[in-house]
């Protein structure tokens, strides 16, 4: 049985990772399979399906759907590009780091699904191939969400099942995101330097946009950020209220709903990438079947026996593993089937012992986004979104610049791993 699981594990695994049959119908169905072959009972099944994820994904879904609707992503990137009087560097770099700021406090699809049009406008306006651009977006994307719990899926993952707060990973992870980001900006410059070049008829296009037209809607604006700043305080205190992060998304969420057109439910659940959300669910049946099947116990087991239980080893391992393998699929499967792994190692050591491996894992899957066109659920869209508008951003292209970034950000994680809780604990 164990064997067997592991096979339609595997199986389902390269299904998602091809992307040849829509993943969330491949996640579903792998989920059927284990639940027909008795890997796991249905009760089982649901208990393994953590609803705190799902309930504060689908919470802030609707929270950024609806304050997509006011213009203002549109307006502060607009804004941006005026700041930079044109000047296509200048505008890379900036709308690089709204990329990643966004990215922090809602999550990095969205971020990318709302700012790559605007993106692309900006572009063609100064006569430009956007795709450098998109490609900065991206990975300004994977870094900015890597800060918080919110900002990435599989932070939310690893925050739920491991019990780490909102402050927690600000704590933790923000400042290497911080300067994660400080050095890509500085490889985007020395990069893009002189390749950026337009001229002054192109630039005074971008002067002549009006971004107060993008605000589309300033009492919903007002009722938005109000919102907004209220999930993101509760956020901030959660662990002082003792009320999980899932219940105040939740609460911001209801809220917004009563405060704009509450007959027009039907509408802002529309914004819920429903996909996702069945995504998730399948993954953590199929997870959960590897759990009950002792699969998880085992391989911890072995991992423990390579590093002969070093921490530090052990820690490092799961960085790099996280960061090459997230680099070729998706990081959130992947972190999906690193969870359960991680808290068998858990189970030997004590909770408090694997902490660093929590941050391992988030930092490895984050940046292993950056790898490939593949790697995470922004890049995806991202390539999605701009092939429809007639710029394909070629896996080749993508992989130039993401690879190098990679691998410089992981050697970077590497050392703040090993200094931070092991040589400075």
């Amino acid at each position: 049985m164990m064997l067997a699981s592991v096979v339609v594990f595997i199986i389902v695994y390269i299904a998602i990772s091809s992307e040849k049959i829509n993943k969330t119908i491949v996640a579903l169905a792998g989920a059927a399979l284990f639940l027909l072959f008795h890997f796991i009972t249905q009760e089982a099944a649901f208990e393994h399906v953590d609803w705190s994820v799902i309930i504060l994904l689908v919470s802030m879904m609707i929270i950024v759907g609806i304050t997509k609707e006011t213009g203002l992503f549109q307006f502060v990137a607009i804004k941006a590009a005026k700041l930079a009087h044109g000047q296509p560097l200048p505008i890379l770099i900036l709308l690089s780091l709204i990329t990643a700021v966004f990215s922090a406090f809602l999550d990095n699809v969205t971020t990318i699904l709302i700012l790559t049009p605007v993106t692309i406008l900006i572009a063609v306006e100064l006569g430009l191939s956007p795709v450098p651009f998109l490609i900065s977006l991206i990975i300004a994307s994977n870094v900015g969400g890597m800060a918080t719990l919110i900002g990435d899926p599989p932070n939310i993952m690893i925050g739920s099942s491991a019990g780490l707060s909102f402050m927690d990973f600000i704590v933790n992870l923000a400042p290497v995101s911080i300067l994660l980001m400080a050095l890509g900006i500085f490889i985007l410059f020395i990069a893009m330097r002189g390749k950026l070049k337009v001229s002054n008829e192109r630039r005074a296009r971008i002067m002549d946009f009006d971004e107060k037209q993008s605000l589309q809607d300033p009492v919903l604006l007002v009722k938005c950020l109000v919102v907004l700043a209220l999930v993101i305080a509760g956020f901030l205190l959660h662990n002082i209220l003792h009320v999980e992060a899932s219940t105040i998304a939740l609460a911001g969420a209801a809220l917004l709903l009563l405060l704009v057109r509450p007959k027009e439910l039907h509408h802002h659940l529309q914004d819920v990438e429903w996909e996702t959300i069945f995504f998730f669910f399948g993954l953590f049946v199929m997870v959960g079947g590897l759990v009950e099947q002792g699969v998880m116990k085992l391989v911890a087991e072995k991992l423990l026996g390579l590093t002969n239980g070093n921490m530090q080893a052990t820690a490092v391992i799961v960085l790099w593993i996280s960061g090459i393998f997230s680099a070729v699929v998706d990081n959130i499967p992947f972190v999906a089937t690193m969870i359960p792994l991680i808290k068998s190692i858990g189970e030997s050591l004590g909770p408090e012992t694997i902490t660093p491996l929590w941050w391992s894992l988030a930092l490895g899957a984050c940046l292993g986004g950056n790898g490939t066109l593949v790697g995470a659920s922004a890049n995806v869209v991202c390539a999605g979104i701009a092939g429809k508008s007639g710029f394909r951003i070629s896996f080749l292209e993508f992989t130039k610049y993401g690879a190098l970034f990679t691998l410089f950000t992981l050697l970077v994680s590497t050392g703040y791993i090993v200094l931070r809780y092991f040589v400075w604990a």
